[in-house]
């Protein structure tokens, strides 16, 4: 183990030692540009992407362009990367993930390498994790890439398509994750090419690159339609889990958070309901809307996992503690909770287009990322994205005061002691950053605050809108900020006057998350760029996390050290390790959910893409599409022609084939039973095929234009895909939420959805080969198609 411990630090050492080398390359052009005008240094950035047009790498040009990008911000933002902001860059050019401390400045460090690569002319994207964040940044560095000669695009979700189109095709674009991903899955529902907005994805610089391929890693985006759906199910369900008590009718199961139904419970179904069996295969409706109805009301707590506001059920992000605008639960959870708050039940919907983050990102030609805290997700990101994460050293050390948790036996005892804490800092005058995990937790802290009398301010999913004035603020003296854990991230929290000398900021931890990255975050709020700072976490025995997992090993702890009572309180590193353990095993659970929702949604992915690529083809075609229709009627008539045409001729089923020709081929006048009479198969089918390419070139006389014939052919063959992938896509969903049960029948789930969901692939492209066949076919045509 030593020795492998050994072999990583000198491989880090070794990486960190070639990164250095890079970057005093680029300081020798830095000390050359320092002489040249303004012009001279703006005529730099024609003359590297000439350079580049003319066969030189991008890899060739970094030092010259990260010095140009290096001059121009001093010139431009008066600030000047570090040695160690080169480095950063440097990773991130090269495709892996920086991993810097806050306040190291991330988004200065993104200035060279979005420049450098900016260069080829493909576009790069600067994801953040909110509009806000886009904005902020694509008009303070904007000002620095325009200067240089280049063009900056905002992408944000109230922009017309026009505009969107306009900000694609800038040099940079700045974007959410969530806007790239919806605007790529509409790409690829439109009819014309020209409604298009989005260019091939090249290069992407994903800002807290954690928070997105990571903790959103199992958030499906999805584009719905309305669904035909009942919302009087969801009241009859709701009302009966609301008759329900704990162990006596049911088990909640923490771990997993899962709750079921025990005998007992099943029997008062049965009985509500008026059934004899809750299980049998008629009730599955029933019975999945009764699941949601326990979730519901049992396992998502508002004000924690939803806030309610203005009659309406928001989700709270869990890990940023944030409101997520426009996001509902999928699978009727969203709707379950509406009926458990009494609030208008909203239509369900259907899945039209959707795609996860992870295969969003890896259709990138080349991503990157950048984070305070990348360091324990390290194998998810070389696993998933093939990204390396390399930590960049500090400019200036890092001299915070980590103090070991503090751990209470009872929530109570540990508020007291949160208060106590606030009130002696707060006389000292020392600024304070409490972070909580759920909304109902800073509220509470906050009204027992003004119990004291202690002015504050507290930043929440209710109060996000002026989060970052606040989070800049925070630093002032006597400062109190309660915020959710990962409050302001991307904005710092910088010291104001007199600061330093009371200890610069105070961060209080009141829980630990199940995530030890978003505790590292919440740490590293505080001591940037060689300010002082403290941190401290209170825990408890009954917080959820140490329920979860930590408790029964702590409790055995705490009696071999004789410690009891309401008041007693122990600091231990020990205990500290103990509840790393346990975010361990919370993040190893985490991490394999997120691995099998990927191995999941691949088979989506393979089948998508060939969707999606089929679809551009016929969409980008500008002469026609026989190519296209001739082969799709091709594949029907052999797939018809064969199925009848099995054993001795005299068994053959040659009616059913004319019933084929007649509903989906020709009028009935024009072929008869005869027409196959002495033929063998194969002259059949070219009997058929004859017929298919002169009702085509009758078509293509009839619509004497090609334009028209060609938007005939596109009409048909978009209507017949988009109609059977969004009944695809809906069914692919249907099976993946059934296909556990079959690993009761020691089956594996995985394999079972790969080989049913090809099947049913299999499937819909004849279907869409026949309805295709059919609707070109049997179509009549008038003249007056127009657009």
């Amino acid at each position: 183990m030593a020795n492998i411990l050994k072999k990583w630090v000198e491989s880090d050492a070794r990486e960190l030692k070639r990164l250095s080398k890079l970057a005093d390359e680029v300081n020798v052009f830095s000390k050359q540009y320092e002489d040249l005008s303004d012009d001279d240094l703006k005529a730099k950035t024609p003359e590297l992407k000439q350079r580049y047009q003319d066969g030189e790498t991008l890899d060739d040009l970094l030092p010259e362009a990260f010095a140009v990008a290096r001059e121009g911000a001093k010139r431009v933002l008066g600030l000047y990367p570090f040695h160690v902001q080169i480095m950063g860059g440097i990773v991130l050019h090269e495709g892996n993930i920086s991993e810097m401390k806050t306040g190291e400045g991330k988004t200065l460090t993104a200035t060279m390498p979005v420049y450098l690569n900016a260069l080829a002319g493909e576009g790069v994207h600067v994801v953040t994790v909110n509009e806000y964040l886009s904005e902020r940044d694509a008009t303070e560095m904007g000002e620095l890439y325009n200067w240089l000669g280049l063009t900056v695009g905002l992408n944000s979700a109230q922009k017309e398509p026009e505009a969107k189109r306009e900000a694609y095709n800038c040099d940079i674009t700045y974007s959410t994750n969530s806007e790239i991903g919806f605007d790529y899955l509409r790409d690829n529902m439109v009819v014309y090419k020209e409604d298009r907005v989005q260019r091939p994805l090249s290069f992407a610089i994903v800002d807290e690159v954690d928070s997105i391929l990571i903790d959103e890693a199992r958030t499906p985006l999805i584009i719905s339609g309305q669904s035909q759906g009942t919302t009087q199910l969801y009241e009859r369900t709701d009302r009966f889990a609301k008759t329900l008590h704990e162990n006596d009718d049911f088990k909640i199961d923490l771990e997993s958070k899962t709750v079921s139904l025990n005998e007992q419970g099943i029997s008062k179904a049965e009985k509500y309901f008026n059934l004899k069996n809750l299980y049998d295969t008629d009730n599955t409706a029933l019975t999945h809307h009764l699941d949601q109805a326990l979730r519901a009301n049992f396992i998502m707590l508002r004000d924690k996992d939803y806030v309610v506001s203005d009659g309406e059920v928001l989700i709270v992000d869990s890990f940023t503690g944030r409101v997520m605008e426009g996001r509902r639960y999928s699978d009727g959870l969203h709707q379950a909770i509406e009926a458990k708050e009494a609030v208008e039940i909203q239509e369900e919907s259907k899945t039209m287009a959707n795609i996860t983050y992870q295969n969003l990102f890896r259709m990138y030609k080349k991503l990157s990322g950048m984070t305070g805290t990348a360091r324990t997700e390290m194998e998810e990101f070389r696993e998933i994205y093939n990204m390396e994460v390399v930590t960049v050293p500090t400019n200036k050390p890092v001299i915070r005061i980590d103090e070991p948790d503090v751990l209470y036996p009872s929530l109570e005892s540990k508020f007291e002691a949160v208060i106590s804490k606030i009130k002696e800092l707060h006389t000292k005058g020392q600024p304070m950053l409490i972070g909580t995990v759920a909304v109902e937790t800073s509220e509470y802290l906050s009204q027992r605050l003004d119990e004291e009398e202690i002015p504050h301010v507290v930043l929440n999913a209710k109060n996000h809108a002026k989060e970052a004035e606040i989070i800049m603020n925070a630093g002032q003296r006597g400062a109190v900020t309660i915020a959710t854990n990962m409050a302001g991230r991307g904005t710092d929290i910088k010291l104001g006057p007199g600061v330093r000398e009371v200890g610069g900021l105070a961060v209080i931890g009141t829980e630990r998350h199940e995530s030890r990255r978003i505790d590292n975050q919440l740490r590293g709020r505080s001591g940037r760029q060689g300010d002082p700072g403290m941190t401290q976490f209170y825990l408890s025995l009954e917080d959820d996390l140490m329920r979860r997992f930590g408790s029964d090993r702590i409790k055995n702890f705490l009696e071999r050290m004789n410690v009891d009572g309401e008041q007693a309180v122990i600091r231990s590193r020990m205990i500290t390790k103990q509840v790393e353990s346990a975010q361990k095993r919370v993040e190893g659970n985490n991490y394999d959910s997120r691995k099998n929702v990927l191995q999941y949604d691949d088979v989506m992915r393979e089948q998508r893409e060939v969707v999606y690529k089929q679809r551009s083809l016929v969409i980008d075609e500008d002469t026609d599409l026989k190519w296209v229709i001739i082969p799709m009627i091709e594949r029907t008539v052999e797939r018809v022609v064969n199925l009848h045409t099995q054993g001795e001729e005299k068994d053959w089923d040659l009616s059913t084939i004319l019933d084929f020709a007649i509903s989906a081929m020709v009028s009935p006048e024009e072929i008869s039973l005869d027409d196959f009479k002495g033929k063998n198969a194969d002259e059949i089918k070219s009997y058929l095929m004859d017929i298919a390419n002169k009702v085509y070139d009758e078509k293509k006389k009839q619509l004497y234009d090609p334009a028209q014939m060609l938007e005939f052919e596109k009409v048909v063959i978009l209507r017949v895909v988009d109609s059977h992938w969004t009944d695809h896509i809906d069914a692919m969903d249907q099976l993946r939420q059934s296909i556990g049960l079959r690993g009761y029948g020691q089956l594996n789930p995985l394999v079972e959805y790969q080989q049913d969901g090809y099947r049913m692939f299999e499937e819909i492209i004849s279907d869409i080969d026949y309805d295709a066949t059919r609707l070109f076919m049997k179509s009549e045509i008038r003249q007056n198609i127009t657009r």
